[in-house]
């Protein structure tokens, strides 16, 4: 079995934690420079899509159960900005969290103000999609929002014919009794969707997976869409390795890194980091230690980097583990 990881996110990672199992992978593991990316980039390049966008509103209705059918599709995630002197902060739907009732509640405020040119999909409590009922719509920002944590909006603001709606929809989220109710707990308020990810369902998409793995939802989409067997990610590697197949390659999608150092987390992103070694880098380490995994590559998009690394390479006692944040990212 060869289990591929990607993990966005890792590398560079100023502040980690000793990270024993992780450290001795990257060490021991022969590395290949790639292209540096964010995950959906990575994503489109490793399943072959031929497209100008990452379509990752259409990917992630496929994922949910949705049909997306010839319309163009897009993410709507709701989002918090957050004044700051004379600009706009985004903070992403991953930085707190969204019930699926409070989800429900804001989108049935909204539908009406969508009724003609869109019809809004809740999907999941973080991810919201739109569907155009109407050729030629606006393409929306190019970027997902957790790529845009901590940062000023105004840059990535989508094309100006999205601003009408998208002061509507802010006003209706103004005052909206979800909001009220989070705003007296001290949690954020969503008062603004994040359009991205525009773009048809792809034609096709393949690689060399037997199944693909992960939380992510566009991930989830083309893994369905390539005909590769799809599920999340679980709660570790040792659930994981029960249910999987003894063959072939699997993909393991683990994206709770995002986001967390770009909003000055670094607490946080210690945290995740050291769940992520003890619920999947130590024990797969050890899997691959005993055979039951033959071979372990870990990727590092935005580093544009991979490891691989075979139980023979585990015996290279020269390549000595280093911490994380000595990995430079390719430019």
């Amino acid at each position: 079995m060869h289990v591929e990881l990607a993990v966005p996110a890792l590398l560079p990672a100023p502040g980690a934690p000793s990270l024993p199992a992780l450290e001795l992978l990257l060490a021991r593991g022969r590395r290949t420079p790639g292209k540096a990316g964010n995950l959906e980039s990575w994503l489109a390049g490793a399943f072959d899509l031929d497209e100008d966008r990452f379509p990752a509103g259409a990917l992630a209705a496929l994922a949910c159960g949705q049909a997306p059918g010839p319309q163009d599709w897009l993410r709507a995630d709701p989002v918090h900005l957050r004044a700051d002197r004379d600009r706009l902060i985004l903070v992403p739907g991953q930085a707190f969290s969204l019930t699926a009732a409070e989800g429900e509640a804001l989108a049935a405020t909204l539908t009406p103000l969508l009724t003609g040119k869109f019809t809004l999909f809740p999907l999941q409590a973080g991810c919201w999609c739109l569907r155009a009922e109407n050729d030629g719509e606006p393409a929306g920002s190019g970027s997902a929002p957790v790529e845009l944590a901590g940062a000023d909006i105004d840059p990535h603001l989508p094309p100006k014919q999205w601003h009408p709606l998208l002061t509507e929809i802010q006003m209706a989220l103004y005052g909206h009794p979800v909001n009220t109710a989070r705003e007296a707990r001290g949690d954020p308020v969503v008062n603004s969707l994040w359009l991205w990810g525009a773009g048809k369902l792809p034609a096709s998409a393949r690689g060399p997976w037997q199944s693909v793995s992960a939380d992510d939802p566009a991930a989830i989409g083309l893994g369905r869409l390539a005909g590769m067997r799809h599920r999340t990610a679980g709660g570790g590697a040792g659930e994981w390795l029960g249910r999987a197949s003894e063959e072939g390659r699997h993909l393991v999608v683990l994206d709770g890194l995002r986001g967390t150092q770009a909003l000055g987390d670094l607490a946080g992103f210690a945290r995740r980091l050291q769940v992520l070694e003890e619920t999947w880098f130590a024990p797969l380490l050890a899997a691959l230690k005993d055979g039951r995994v033959g071979m372990l590559t870990v990727h590092a998009p935005e580093a544009g980097m991979s490891f691989e690394a075979a139980r023979a390479d585990l015996r290279h006692f020269w390549r000595r583990p280093r911490p994380l944040n000595s990995y430079s990212t390719v430019t």
